[in-house]
């Protein structure tokens, strides 16, 4: 059979995945994370812990399938789960959520994206804006619902957005303005100045504001967290996004969720019943007891993570790469043109037989036209043992 048709073509070209040949190549993870086995190296490429979280929430999935909860939960996700989503954002940022109107459980932030967006894009004219470089399902959801992407650039090595360059992307033809903070793959957090820009054009040009907080709890330095939405005019039109994988190290468990103005959640779940309908039974009552633990747990994973943070700048500092400092999330951005790197991408590809690592290129964030302005950075993750990171601060010595 031919290779069929169809709107999947459209989203390989938005992600990327389209040679030159017009073949469809793996995701840059996939590719990466095979090279790693394939070899042996020590994989600091894909984002995922390889610690377990805290053993209060484990426990609470394991009690939850022994009484019975294996079936499908109700399509807005459990009410105990529900409550406790909303309870957090009171706790920690002071944002009342309707547990019953204003809160959404879905498979991950990554459905939780994926079902906003194709819930309130509208058609071709809708232009979504994003910063870049950002991370690759924005850019092909957003091919899927048939809207053009429009890319801010953030720039080494402090990766905030020049405040012009905002003002000139967002236009009356802005449907949404998607933003990442603290950002994958840079680790930037965003200035107080720019997420009041981001407020101020959203309202001036009636656009919606989507937020992809996965790494809320994971700032480092003494910062805390400020969701947009804490913003009096972004509040009613901001749609925030988070989820359980990073904060309770549970990647695989995909518990997910969206809180926001109850005519907009109505809006996502329309379409976000037609995906995975509901999911994670067992896991949804057990991510409401780790959204509960105590002031103690969230201030130490932050903690915990920047000194893995500081482990890994350190060893890629006596490497000889450039290193810009991560404000949160799980990575940080180095720069391999000191070590004589051209092309970030071949620079990943031989840095397992060169030196046992796996890294991503920053290329892989970006769209086509712009690879030039990244061409030497390189993304490693955090997120691992110390004595995994400090194996790799070892081998990647090897490179100067």
């Amino acid at each position: 059979m031919r290779t069929p048709s169809g709107t999947w073509r459209r989203v390989a070209a938005g992600a990327g995945l389209v040679g030159p040949d017009g073949k469809t190549a793996p995701t840059i993870f996939a590719e990466m994370s095979a090279l790693a086995a394939e070899t042996g190296a020590v994989n600091l490429g894909q984002g995922f812990p390889d610690e377990d979280g805290p053993a209060a929430v484990r426990e609470a999935a394991r009690d939850a399938i022994s009484a019975g909860a294996n079936q499908y939960p109700p399509g807005r996700g459990i009410p105990d789960l529900r409550l406790a989503i909303s309870e957090h954002q009171q706790r920690f940022y002071g944002l009342t959520a309707d547990p019953d109107r204003e809160v959404l459980v879905t498979a991950g932030a990554t459905e939780a994206l994926a079902a906003t967006i194709l819930a309130l894009i509208d058609g071709p004219d809708d232009e979504v804006v994003v910063f870049e470089p950002f991370y690759d399902e924005y850019a092909a959801v957003v091919a899927l619902a048939g809207a053009r992407l429009v890319a801010i650039p953030l720039r080494w090595p402090d990766f905030q957005p020049d405040l012009d360059e905002l003002r000139a992307a967002v236009t009356d033809r802005t449907r949404l303005i998607i933003v990442n903070d603290p950002h994958n793959p840079t680790g930037t957090v965003f200035a107080d100045e720019v997420r009041h820009e981001i407020a101020r054009l959203a309202d001036r040009h009636d656009a919606i504001i989507v937020t992809d907080e996965v790494y809320e709890h994971l700032v480092f330095d003494g910062r805390t967290h400020v969701p947009i939405a804490t913003i009096p005019e972004a509040a009613p039109r901001t749609v925030t996004i988070s989820s359980a994988g990073k904060t309770f190290a549970a990647t695989g468990w995909k518990i997910g969720w969206a809180t926001g103005p109850a005519e907009l959640i109505d809006a996502i779940l329309t379409v976000k019943q037609f995906l995975t309908y509901v999911n994670g039974a067992p896991f949804q009552p057990a991510i409401a007891v780790g959204l509960r633990l105590g002031d103690d747990f969230f201030a130490g994973i932050a903690t915990t993570l920047q000194r893995k943070r500081d482990l890994l700048l350190s060893g890629l500092t006596e490497a000889g790469f450039g290193v810009s400092r991560p404000g949160g999330s799980y990575f940080a951005v180095a720069d391999a043109a000191p070590l004589g790197a051209t092309d970030a991408h071949e620079f990943c590809r031989a840095l397992p037989a060169r030196a046992g690592v796996v890294a991503i290129p920053l290329t892989a964030f970006v769209l086509p036209a712009h690879r030039a302005e990244y061409a030497t950075l390189v993304r490693f993750a955090a997120c691992k043992r110390e004595d995994v990171l400090a194996e790799a601060a070892r081998r990647l010595a090897t490179l100067r």
